[in-house]
């Protein structure tokens, strides 16, 4: 679907959809992913190249349930699915829990894994699975290089700057940014242009999607505030392993799909966890998340996609 919607339109097809949407905007309209949209009242800076690339979230390496009997499988699927596609991306980003009990021969395995993957780079921020034992000592160790503090970080590609997020490391269920990072974030974005395309990697979600389940982060609106002057920003999570999009303001909230399992809407349970479907529907609710920039029309699609045997 690339024709333009309006946000109430946007709102009411987006929540909850199902996975193979393809979402574009453009000229500032706030829709999917707009992190092309130009700052009001003010051009945008010329961009000189397209950019596509990939997020995936929640592999849960190491899980042993009913819901999945072989999560590094269906890992394995969408990395294939990943070095399937057109064109290259530029890198792909997983947005945390990695492993599912933060062990060393599950790190290994999540490390062979991702090396094997065909993209301009692989980045990573941890999720709480990766802090079982309270702390992401472990995770850093095997993916902290570069990092900050407890792992976050900030990069550039083809004129939108990233922002990779930890939210969820010493939390006690719901997200937490801290002090430091907050800090970090404001020095961050302080040189940059206002009508610089934003793009916020994180765990969990920095919008009170369900609180009652910590699916929030509780100083999110703190880190979101220095990023008001920006045209557009977009915040891409995992965490909740199901498809939601929400739009507040200049911030499209975008959370993907798990490769490992899926979980309850909110409310449906008593509690969030894993969710048993039947075998051969397993593949159509886990999946990837590509996203697609043009730049010269300033154009951005997000293309979330089931697994393919």
């Amino acid at each position: 679907m690339t024709h333009e919607i309006d946000r109430r339109g946007f709102l009411r097809c987006m929540a909850w959809a199902g996975t193979g949407a393809v979402w574009t905007v453009s000229g500032g309209l706030l829709s999917g992913c707009s992190l092309g949209a130009p700052a009001a009242n003010k051009p945008a800076a010329p961009r000189t190249s397209d950019l596509s690339f990939v997020q995936i979230s929640d592999s849960h390496i190491g899980f042993k349930g009913a819901a999945n009997q072989d999560v590094t499988g269906t890992f394995g699927l969408a990395i294939d699915q990943i070095n399937a596609l057109g064109a290259r991306p530029a890198f792909v980003m997983h947005t945390g829990d990695l492993t599912h009990t933060s062990t060393p021969e599950q790190f290994d395995t999540v490390k062979q894994m991702l090396g094997t993957i065909h993209a301009g780079g692989v980045f990573q921020v941890p999720g709480e699975h990766d802090a079982a034992t309270g702390d992401d000592r472990a995770y850093l160790g095997v993916f902290g290089k570069g990092a900050v503090g407890n792992g976050y970080f900030s990069f550039e590609q083809h004129g939108v700057h990233f922002l990779a997020l930890v939210n969820a490391v010493g939390t006690l269920g719901m997200g937490h940014l801290g002090k430091d990072q907050l800090d970090w974030i404001q020095k961050d974005l302080a040189g940059l242009s206002s009508d610089t395309p934003i793009v916020v990697f994180a765990h969990i979600p920095l919008y009170a999607m369900y609180p009652t389940w910590g699916w929030s982060t509780d100083d999110a609106v703190q880190a979101l505030s220095m990023m008001k002057r920006f045209g557009a920003v977009t915040a891409l999570n995992g965490h909740v392993h199901q498809v939601m999009s929400k739009v507040e303001g200049n911030v499209t909230f975008h959370t993907a799909t798990s490769t490992a399992y899926p979980q309850p809407k909110p409310g449906e349970a008593a509690n969030p966890g894993p969710v048993t479907v039947p075998a051969p529907q397993l593949h159509q609710v886990l999946g990837v998340t590509e996203v697609r920039y043009a730049a010269k029309k300033s154009q951005v699609a997000v293309i979330d996609t089931p697994l393919r045997p």
